[in-house]
């Protein structure tokens, strides 16, 4: 059995930004001209302590005409500074909101895409985390925080620079005494940090996964008296988070050492410094330079510190999309349907109408135990089949292998002589559809509702498919007709109506095969004549596999497949 791919609650964080490179290639240009404004406005703040030293100097050496031109260079730094960072940021934000924007449009249509199985196999609520708030998180860094952290990483290399140009002496008595205290600082941080984000980012998906479950459940809770089952799993997931949430910021602890570190390699400086001024090695100036830099540069550590929390929860949100990302990657050995590259010729085109044939079918979801075994079967084109059988037969599997949601371990589904794999999914849509027992609906209006079709039909197209169907009644029974307000869910809606909406959906579609799945399960009489009615409309030569469970329904179908013990037993 072809095991899903499956996400990983705590992925890899290494080489991260070299892994997201490809998504922002396009950028390169964008990003390298921010990066060179963002380093000419970083240098003009470090220029500052350079200059300032020199007026000092020129103080002591009582010339006025320096000390004028030192503090005309402060008022020009300080035109440019303000001139620059702007500029550098607008930049920086642009492109990385675009960068951002292309993250989430690739994350949409790789879930869009992704084979049933991988949906099925993970928790929907860390799916929407992965791909809403991680992703805005994200977006939120790179407008708040991404300008901040490349100023404090270009400070440092020009700081760095500017020292050993005024006293390579002094320049390695600040480096002996600050880098290796601060490096084993930010050791213990990352020590710490990496496990407690990831693992408080997967809590944090877990939650989001336990709330979402409940929210879907609540009548089934209600009505069986689970609430407070629920409720304790919700707690506990929550608490989870909480002592997660509570190891990042003991981690976070560990930056406030830098503070401890800054106070001692500025005492120092003062000592070093003096003794090389009143022995005549450097000068008063130079000094100064040495205090307002490394005070500079201190003050960048602390907002490296306070960035470092936010940077480290970017990166697991960065870390964990990218494990969606690649995981949902196209690879026609296990996705099912397969998905050509976008300048890929299209698959084979097949009949308006062909035969459909499942061939030694087999299928598990958990190895060694099969829910279909050497299923074969063959309808030809314009029949009408009733699959039946009792529940966990396997029928709404088969019927999702049919429809090519599935791919089977082994074995293979034809339509027209071509493997349905092979086909291109919009060949496949149009050919074959499946109207499933619960059907789904957005937020809006009915006409909304029946526009989730390919080809986005207008209004008059949807209203003669309803009148086709003989459901033009049913519509006016509704009180704004096409255009009545459905809100969020199902509510307003019965399931038969429900199924209604999906044999609209059908019929614009106009496919050769459609297989409903327990259409008129569980449905009022009067709506499943209705229904029953609108799928003789529909079914004009095409051909008709129903799932159904009521007697009524069977008894209309020339053809029943039964199904028992995972394997076909019987044609009628």
């Amino acid at each position: 059995m072809a095991e899903p791919q499956r996400l990983t609650a705590t992925p890899d964080q290494r080489r991260v930004l070299r892994r997201a490179w490809p998504q922002m290639r396009p950028e390169r240009r964008g990003i390298a001209l921010a990066l060179l404004a963002g380093a000419a406005a970083t240098a003009t703040t470090v220029a500052v302590p350079a200059v300032i030293g020199t007026g000092v100097d020129q103080i002591l050496q009582r010339d006025r005409g320096g000390l004028f031109t030192a503090v005309a260079a402060l008022t020009v730094l300080a035109l440019l500074r303000l001139v620059l960072f702007r500029r550098s940021e607008l930049l920086l934000i642009a492109v990385g909101e675009r960068v951002v924007r292309s993250l989430r449009d690739l994350a949409v249509t790789r879930l869009s895409r992704a084979p049933l199985r991988f949906l099925e196999a993970h928790p929907s609520g860390d799916l929407l985390r992965r791909t809403t708030t991680e992703i805005a998180d994200l977006a939120n860094f790179v407008r708040g925080q991404l300008p901040d952290v490349l100023t404090v990483g270009a400070y440092l290399l020009f700081t760095t620079v500017l020292l050993l140009t005024y006293s390579p002496l002094l320049t390695i008595a600040l480096a002996l005494v600050f880098v290796p205290a601060i490096v084993t600082v930010l050791r213990l941080f990352k020590k710490a940090a990496n496990p407690a984000f990831a693992a408080e980012a997967a809590a944090a998906g877990t939650v989001a996964a336990t709330y979402r479950e409940l929210v879907q459940s609540r009548e089934m809770l209600r009505t069986g008296g689970g609430t407070a089952f629920w409720r304790e799993r919700f707690l506990a997931d929550n608490e989870r988070r909480y002592r997660a949430a509570r190891r990042s910021q003991r981690s976070l602890f560990l930056i406030s050492l830098a503070r401890i570190v800054q106070s001692l390699t500025t005492a120092v400086l003062l000592l070093v410094g003096g003794w090389l001024a009143a022995r005549g090695s450097i000068s008063v100036g130079t000094v100064v330079v040495f205090i307002l830099a490394t005070r500079q540069l201190f003050d960048s550590a602390t907002q490296a510190s306070n960035l470092v929390g936010q940077v480290q929860v970017s990166l697991v949100g960065l870390a964990r999309l990218l494990d969606l990302l690649t995981t949902t990657a196209p690879r026609p050995a296990l996705h099912a349907p397969r998905q050509a590259p976008d300048d890929a010729p299209a698959g084979p085109v097949t009949a308006e109408r062909g035969v459909l044939e499942v061939e030694d079918l087999h299928y598990s979801y958990v190895a060694g135990t099969e829910v279909l075994g050497g299923v074969s079967v063959r309808v030809e084109p314009g029949e009408r089949v009733g699959l039946v059988g009792p529940t966990g037969s396997g029928k709404t599997t088969l019927a999702k292998l049919m429809t090519g949601l599935y791919a089977p371990d082994s074995g293979a589904v034809r339509y027209d002589g071509h493997d349905l794999t092979a086909l291109d999914p919009a060949e496949l849509r149009r050919r074959i559809v499946l109207v499933p027992q619960r059907v789904h609906l957005i937020e809006g209006t009915l006409l909304d509702n029946l526009r989730l079709v390919p080809g986005d039909p207008g209004e008059p197209r949807i209203a003669e498919a309803v009148d086709r169907l003989g459901l033009a009644d049913w519509v006016r029974t509704l009180d704004g007709g096409l255009h009545t307000d459905l809100g969020r869910g199902t509510g307003r809606l019965s399931a038969g109506e429900l199924q209604l909406i999906g044999l609209v959906r059908a019929a614009l579609l106009d496919p050769a095969v459609l297989v409903l799945d327990e259409a008129t399960a569980d449905i009022d009489p009067e709506t499943a004549r209705t229904l029953e009615t609108a799928i003789d409309t529909l079914r004009a030569d095409r051909t008709l596999i129903v799932i159904a469970h009521r007697e009524a329904t069977i008894k209309r179908l020339p053809r029943v497949i039964r199904l028992d013990e995972n394997a076909l037993l019987a044609h009628n």
